[in-house]
């Protein structure tokens, strides 16, 4: 699974929950005869709506101490969702996003990083308040 595909899972994830299985009952016994019912009608896709990826980061933060400075700082925002901050996972990330701002772990890189993440969240239907743009 890729670094960002992590990300997305970990701010997405917890607005997605499957509706449960409703609890299978036996079918009554049918004559042979009886012409057979129609098949169930397929559910209609239910569109998933926009994550405020604001309000899930600041509720996850408010349940680790604040989560550091991860409005700007792409190692506190993957310490905040519990993934892998190192240099090899950031420079992993930024071939994946393909961001190419200054040497890998310099404070450019990180920046940059930040706001390609920030912008891909949008892009994958997050609500990303311009705090975490800019």
């Amino acid at each position: 699974m890729s670094i960002f595909s992590s990300i997305l899972g970990k701010i997405f994830g917890g607005s997605a929950k499957a509706a449960p299985a409703p609890n299978p009952t036996p079918a009554p016994a049918v004559p042979a005869a009886a012409t057979p019912a129609p098949p169930p009608a397929a559910a209609a896709p239910v569109a998933q709506a926009p994550v405020d990826v604001g309000a899930v980061l600041s509720e996850m933060a408010s349940m680790k101490d604040g989560g550091g400075n991860y409005q700007s700082s792409i190692v506190d925002l993957l310490k905040l969702l519990d993934l892998d901050s190192s240099l090899a996972a950031r420079k992993e990330l930024a071939e994946e996003l393909g961001v190419h701002a200054g040497e890998h772990g310099t404070a450019e890189q990180n920046i940059a990083l930040h706001k390609a993440v920030m912008a891909k969240l949008a892009e994958n239907g997050g609500i990303v308040p311009d705090s975490l743009r800019n």
